[in-house]
């Protein structure tokens, strides 16, 4: 490979050829940002549309919820969300990686290549001025060395000239003395300025221009392989997000492939059948009896005339073809809104006070865990003084029993309602048990009143069950972590002791009463103070 050096007579050429390539860098930025912008814009349309689709999020008690079509295209929506995030990360890599990284470079390397174009023109300044002082003395020793030339020919003619006297041709050649003295010392002076610009132009040309020259290449060339690396990312970039890109694809595929247009078939005949019999066939009706009864029919009964036997089968629906209308009218009653849910047909009925009697149910678990956790409270209150007052939880313990016992109340209606409806009754079971004040498990209710054990109480005993689900429950997720600043004994039920600077996981906050539940790594839980911990929770 040539170097640049081989250019000597080209400077123009190479200043022109570098500020040409860094052009070219520049070019190559703004191309990237423009299609970071495309990028950018693509994504945030993805993303409008996504959201455009998948707003309004239906509530899950809607039918179509539950439909394999319909939870297909939410599961499209979602992926391509998620491919909208991809295309903001090629954004941003290319912006980071590329744009911001070149644009650092490329004012590093001006910087360089103008130190470098500095230099050259320093020496070329200096050789220039070199030259200018052998010119200078070139045409010094030349117009002296002419007078010198005059100046001995003057003398030599005064000198033969027979009317000059003595002193005339002394002068003559003392002039002509001094101007060859002169002319020797432009002489030896042009010799020297000649020998000093000779060594700088040969300095210049082989040694200043040439390092400068190499400089100039090696910028230029790591210019170079930095743009092929640009371009190489630009590609790079893209291809690391394609992983997750296909995946995006794939979870549409699946999507699309987990439709079970049977299976939705039967989750709509399911919502919406409604439990009537089909009817049976109409009954022949005679209109001849009329005139052909015998006797023994007048005696035995009143004959039914045609406008009794017409209005037999005029209550009759024919709820297959029938239209609902939309308007009211005097002669069709709309049906009245009943809490029992009989204004429904049988199926629908049983699963709306199914539905109901779940949701009393997850209401009745919260108040019977915040019953235990009064009570739990109470008794560390009791038996440590000092860290709050029992008697400030009477006011919650007596609301918490209030609502305990009404949505016992509650569910007792509907599940009757629901036997009477056909309904098998598979509630929600709840865990309904306290603590007394000394700790152990006992048949109370949540404010410590004591039930007679010997006369249950068969209204609650369907409560009294516990449901597999929450024989099985999993740990809670811990929402952040503690550090013990004292040290606690835990000695009350409920509670849970600790050391100072032990580190605990939070799975429960302080909900206002000074206590916040925690979990050590074996699994353990309790309450300690809120004011004996450093407590960190997760964002």
């Amino acid at each position: 490979m040539l170097p640049f050096v081989v250019l000597q007579d080209q400077y123009d050429i190479i200043e022109k050829h570098t500020q040409s390539g860094l052009e070219l860098v520049e070019k190559y930025v703004k191309f990237v940002k423009e299609r970071t912008e495309i990028e950018q814009n693509y994504a945030k349309q993805l993303r409008n549309l996504s959201k455009k689709y998948n707003g309004k999020r239906s509530s899950k008690d809607e039918p179509d919820c539950r439909l394999s079509s319909y939870q297909a295209f939410l599961d499209v929506l979602n992926e391509m969300n998620d491919y909208a995030g991809q295309r903001e990360l090629i954004a941003e890599n290319m912006m980071m990686n590329i744009c911001i990284d070149l644009t650092k470079y490329l004012q590093e390397i001006k910087q360089e290549r103008k130190t470098y174009l500095m230099d050259a023109k320093k020496a070329q300044q200096n050789l220039e001025s070199t030259y200018k002082q052998l010119d200078s003395s070139k045409k010094r020793f030349e117009r002296e060395w002419r007078e010198a030339e005059r100046a001995a020919q003057y003398a030599e003619k005064t000198d033969q000239d027979i009317n000059a006297t003595k002193a005339d041709v002394e002068k003559a050649k003392q002039q002509a003395h001094m101007r060859a003295h002169v002319a020797e010392d432009c002489k030896n002076d042009y010799a020297a300025q000649l020998q000093k610009y000779n060594k700088e132009q040969n300095n210049f040309y082989f040694n200043e221009m040439p390092l400068i020259f190499n400089k100039l290449q090696d910028l230029d060339e790591r210019r170079v392989r930095k743009l092929g690396q640009g371009y190489i990312l630009f590609s790079d970039t893209e291809k690391q997000v394609m992983p997750i890109i296909g995946k995006c694809l794939e979870g549409i595929t699946k999507a699309g492939t987990s439709v079970n247009e049977r299976n939705d078939s039967m989750v709509i005949i399911e919502q919406n059948k409604s439990g009537f019999e089909r009817p049976g066939d109409l009954d022949f009706e005679d209109f001849s009896q009329a005139i052909n009864r015998t006797s023994s029919d007048t005696s035995l009964s009143t004959p039914k005339g045609p406008m009794d036997l017409l209005a037999k089968n005029r209550g009759k629906n024919f709820w297959l073809f029938s239209k609902r209308s939309k308007k009211f009218t005097p002669d069709k009653v709309m049906p009245t809104v009943t809490e029992d849910f009989t204004h429904l047909p049988p199926e629908q009925r049983r699963k709306k006070l199914q539905h109901k009697l779940d949701e009393i149910s997850k209401e009745l678990q919260k108040e019977v865990d915040q019953s235990e956790a009064l009570g739990k409270m109470k008794d560390v209150y009791e038996k440590n003084p000092q860290m709050g007052d029992p008697a400030s939880l009477a006011s919650q313990i007596t609301q918490t029993t209030q609502n305990i016992e009404r949505f016992r109340a509650q569910l007792g209606k509907y599940e009757t309602w629901l036997a009477e409806a056909g309904g098998r009754g598979d509630t929600l079971r709840y865990k309904s048990h306290a603590f007394n004040n000394n700790g152990s498990h006992d048949i109370h209710s949540p404010d410590g009143a004591h039930s007679d054990e010997s006369t249950p109480d068969t209204s609650q005993a369907i409560y009294a069950e516990f449901d597999d689900d929450f024989e099985d429950e999993e740990l809670t997720a811990p929402i952040g972590t503690c550090t013990a600043m004292y040290n606690f004994p835990g000695a009350s039920e409920g509670t849970i002791s600790m050391q100072e600077g032990e580190e605990l996981e939070v799975v429960e906050g302080d909900k206002g009463d000074g206590w916040t539940r925690v979990r050590r790594n074996n699994g353990d839980e309790g309450y300690i103070p809120t004011s004996y911990a450093t407590i960190t929770l997760f964002k």
